[in-house]
């Protein structure tokens, strides 16, 4: 006697525990917000801009130094991937405030109650996966223009916007770009004020963060072009606009966690 056929039943759908609903222009609320904080103890968060300008032009003079001026532009961009970790400070002065507390730069600069040893473990993890994408952006001009002697910042720059094999190479790093920096992004985005506010391990962190962001595309994403715009305005002001714009996009970041993340009891 032939037996029934299996009833099919439809897969339950994974929870969706961090997934808020909310719309795109969120992210120009927590946009707002950041603009706030960075007004109330100006000083602080614009020496912490500063400091961050210094940081990045030393960051290039070395890259110069060394013959390696080709690779500031995938450094720039990988700023996107790196940045939440040098706004720790700023993660700092937005709990400070929302818990009705005062705070200085010192205590921005020197994290005490934190687990600073996970702090360092995911900024190694963000910094490999920055050093990840420059090896691929190296490995993508030689794909197209052989492995001859690097011709000069100036040479380089002629290559790619003038010669056919220069257009294809922006497609395809364009392309190879937006992937790797989506990844890295949702993993970046939430995963260092997660360590700052909760004292989490950094790979617990950096994971969570990962499913925040996809849970949340719209809002999310729209941050992320927020974020890309404000780095391209830096960069198009030789990043002295940094000083300002990196101080509002960390204390926004705080408040776009705060506004995704619940923490069960």
């Amino acid at each position: 006697m032939l037996e029934p056929l299996p009833t099919l039943r439809t897969p339950a759908k994974p929870p969706r525990r961090h997934a808020r609903g909310l719309p795109a222009r969120a992210a120009f609320d927590w946009l707002s917000h950041g603009w706030q904080d960075f007004r109330h103890g100006l000083a602080q968060s614009l020496v912490y801009g500063v400091m961050i300008v210094a940081l990045s032009y030393l960051i290039l003079w070395a890259v110069a130094a060394a013959g390696m001026l080709y690779l500031a532009l995938p450094m720039i961009a990988g700023f996107l991937i790196i940045g939440p970790f040098f706004a720790v400070g700023l993660y700092e002065k937005s709990r400070a405030l929302e818990a009705g507390e005062t705070i200085g730069l010192g205590r921005m600069l020197v994290l005490r109650g934190r687990p600073l040893g996970q702090l360092a473990f995911a900024g190694l993890m963000l910094g490999m996966l920055v050093l990840s994408w420059i090896r691929t952006a190296d490995l993508l001009y030689a794909l197209f223009f052989g492995l001859t002697p690097y011709p000069g910042a100036e040479d380089a720059l002629v290559n790619v916007l003038t010669t056919p094999r220069g257009w294809m190479l922006i497609l395809t790093g364009t392309a190879c770009g937006a992937l790797f920096a989506a990844f890295a992004f949702a993993l970046s985005l939430f995963s260092i004020p997660m360590i700052v506010a909760e004292k989490r391990d950094a790979l617990t962190a950096l994971g969570t963060s990962f499913v925040m962001t996809t849970q949340n595309l719209a809002p999310t994403m729209t941050w992320g072009a927020i974020v890309a715009g404000g780095i391209l305005l830096s960069f198009l002001t030789g990043l002295l606009g940094l000083a300002i714009v990196f101080p509002i996009l960390g204390h926004g970041t705080w408040h776009a966690y705060r506004a995704i993340r619940v923490v069960e009891a």
